[in-house]
């Protein structure tokens, strides 16, 4: 195992602060030791691509559930096809993919939903920078050779979803709470893996800590001002199935799975 010293985390620990007080528990040092591996980094890598591809496809889908017209919904698919194509369908390259259509920063709102303006400035903003991490890692996958293939999803937002109320504005605002773990969770194990990686993708995950660090804000900032009542409790319900995810048992290793069951 190759280790980093500490210190390339260490001026990024106030940013680390408030994702550590949110979330109910750090990484097991299980799913550390077995993530840090030098055979496991592939795997990683990929999963963390498919996560950044992810991430833009569900801010993309409350766009288009909940803020933008008709219109600009298909502005938002367009802007995502190139990169579903690479991954799920082998279509194209990292450099068709950087000279595809990037998201249009003059989405417009649709007339009957509510804060449709302050959720489109949050979410069009994580999109784009959610899609620029995923060249970034794909560049990395392809300086060490790491091929795309297809793979599985861990059962971490998954589950999760399975949590969402089924009328709105409560569907919306669970989607927010689970928005913001994810991305909480993402900059915890961002921290916790790095000191153990090759010095670049070490410090790749660190840079990562000043751009995403305030995502998971964004989301519960959205979802309390889209509340009529305080959300706290449910962040509260929230943070501990997150929570309970990550200290129990996984067969398969992903970026955001559990305990690793097979190590």
């Amino acid at each position: 195992m190759s280790v980093l010293n500490t210190a390339v985390v260490s001026p990024y620990l106030p940013l680390l602060e408030p994702i550590n007080e949110f979330l109910l528990c750090t990484t097991p040092d299980e799913w550390i030791q077995e993530a840090a591996k030098a055979e496991n980094l592939p795997i990683i890598l990929l999963d963390h691509l498919h996560c950044e591809l992810k991430a833009a496809q569900s801010a993309a889908l409350l766009l288009r559930r909940y803020a933008v017209s008709e219109s600009h919904g298909q502005l938002l698919l367009d802007a995502l096809q190139p990169y579903e194509d690479l991954v799920y369908r082998g279509i194209g390259t990292l450099n068709d993919v950087q000279k595809s259509k990037q998201l249009s920063h003059a989405l417009k709102a649709a007339e009957s939903q509510p804060f449709a303006d302050d959720i489109i400035e949050r979410m069009s903003r994580l999109i784009r920078e959610e899609l620029h991490h995923f060249q970034q890692v794909y560049e990395i996958m392809e300086a060490r050779n790491i091929p795309l293939q297809k793979l599985t999803a861990s059962r971490y937002a998954k589950q999760l979803l399975q949590k969402v109320r089924t009328y709105e504005p409560e569907a919306l605002i669970d989607k927010l709470i689970i928005g913001a773990l994810i991305e909480a969770r993402s900059c915890e194990r961002f921290a916790a893996l790095a000191p153990y990686l090759d010095e670049d993708i070490a410090r790749f995950y660190v840079s990562l800590l000043r751009s995403e660090a305030r995502h998971y804000q964004d989301y519960l900032e959205l979802a309390q001002k889209l509340s009529e009542t305080n959300i706290s409790d449910r962040v509260k319900q929230f943070r501990e199935w997150e929570a309970e995810l990550i200290r129990s048992e996984d067969t398969e290793l992903r970026f955001h799975s559990g305990v690793p069951a097979y190590a």
